[in-house]
């Protein structure tokens, strides 16, 4: 290897969907390629899941990033515009066109703070929070609908890993100014 090569590795990545989750290595610094973990495997799996209700969303007439602007809002508003833009884990342009078009739709608004009116904060209208209720709720039927397809014996380890999950990771309080990467669903 020459002077000032980099040695590079395969990331673990999923090679084929629905069997368990077979894994091939790229881009990571030298190491052995090991089996699939139980993170892995968890983060695999809960984005393929999101992936697949998510279908559900275009009967919102939103797109994937307003939605979830609108979301954030809703869970965690009234907030900034900063602080939406972090926990979008977006730069604050991506957030000002997102934050104008829900409002020119009628779903969030800007409001002073009334502590420092200096300050604009994002609130979610009526017609926002029902519009966001309402496709929680189709994703939560089209989710039920999948999960019904198990076996008793499976739903009950599904809840009891639910049960252990969320008492890791636990949700924040519903007015707390959002972290980047967490949202509150």
């Amino acid at each position: 290897m020459a002077a000032g090569t980099v040695r590079r590795r395969l990331a673990p990545t999923p090679v084929s969907f629905g069997a368990p989750v077979a894994t091939r290595c790229r881009h990571l610094p030298p190491a052995p390629c090991p089996l699939p973990s139980s993170a892995e495997r968890l983060h695999s799996l809960a984005i393929h899941i999101l992936r697949r209700v998510r279908v559900e969303d275009g009967a919102a007439g939103l797109s994937a990033p307003r939605l979830s602007a609108l979301s954030v809002i809703v869970y965690a508003g009234p907030i900034t515009a900063g602080q939406l833009a972090r926990a979008e884990q977006v730069r604050p342009p991506t957030v000002t066109r997102l934050v104008q078009a829900l409002v020119r739709a009628g779903l969030v608004r800007r409001r002073r703070d009334r502590r420092d009116a200096r300050v604009v904060r994002l609130e979610a209208t009526a017609a926002g929070a029902r519009l966001l209720a309402t496709a929680r709720r189709r994703r939560v039927r089209a989710l039920a609908g999948e999960l019904d397809q198990l076996s008793r014996r499976e739903r009950r380890a599904l809840r009891e890993a639910l049960d252990a999950l969320e008492r890791r990771f636990p949700r924040e309080a519903p007015r707390s100014a959002p972290s980047a990467g967490r949202r509150r669903q």
